[in-house]
């Protein structure tokens, strides 16, 4: 697990010195970087969708995912509980949002879901390369510069997800090296690349979407792909 370690430490240095330079960022600068995030993160929710939505064998299961995930998500109401515990560490923003808290539902997706970040662990599980997640760690901690300049060192946090997704990633792909197959990854970017879209949605403000209670809907593909395997 290098490359995850390497990941998690760039993530973790680059929010440090975004927390730095955040001290002498005058507001109008902070809401052009948050504005400026806002598009890359649809960009990036896009460019997921675009790239993997002509490989998908089941064109339909990202809309039943994004359903059934949401409902499960706001039935247990992961939104709230990730507020409360971030809540006091955060600041109201102008419109009454918690700035730490969206600026961690932004980051996780950011750093969790993509090509680099599902392909990575699972190339260092079975091939022992750690080429992939190297690369991501790079981008991820150009990233946390920008979002902890515009969220805080709250954003470090964000470190515990990834080493824990990743983490999983790689134990699963050791695990079940022989279950985990191109249509896993594909309708899983493709769904992670709508929440994405979402994220960025919220950061421009254009449409406050409840991205953390739609989270449940990364693991239909993963349960509905498995269950398919087995006929």
């Amino acid at each position: 697990m290098i490359g995850t370690i390497f990941n998690v430490i760039m993530i973790i240095a680059g929010s440090f010195a975004g927390s730095y330079f955040k001290k002498g960022i005058k507001a109008e600068y902070n809401e052009i970087l948050t504005q400026a995030l806002g598009l890359a993160a649809m960009m990036i929710g896009i460019n997921a969708v675009v790239e993997r939505m002509p490989k998908s064998h089941y064109p339909v299961l990202f809309i039943v995912s994004l359903a059934i995930g949401g409902l499960l998500g706001q039935w247990i109401n992961l939104e709230k509980h990730f507020d409360n515990l971030v809540g006091k560490f955060s600041k109201k923003s102008t419109d009454g949002g918690k700035n730490l808290a969206e600026g961690l539902a932004t980051g996780v997706l950011l750093y969790c879901i993509g090509s680099l970040s599902i392909l990575g662990p699972i190339q260092e599980a079975l091939n022992h390369d750690s080429t992939f997640l190297f690369t991501n760690g790079m981008l991820d901690g150009i990233t946390s510069i920008v979002l902890a300049s515009t969220f805080g060192i709250g954003m470090a946090l964000a470190a515990i997800a990834v080493f824990v997704w990743q983490g999983s990633i790689y134990l699963i792909a050791i695990l079940l090296q022989n279950s985990i197959n191109t249509n896993m990854i594909t309708e899983l970017t493709i769904v992670g690349g709508v929440l994405i879209f979402a994220s960025g949605l919220g950061l421009l403000n254009i449409k406050k979407i409840k991205v953390l209670n739609l989270l449940p809907s990364l693991a239909v593909p993963i349960v509905v792909i498995e269950i398919m395997q087995l006929f």
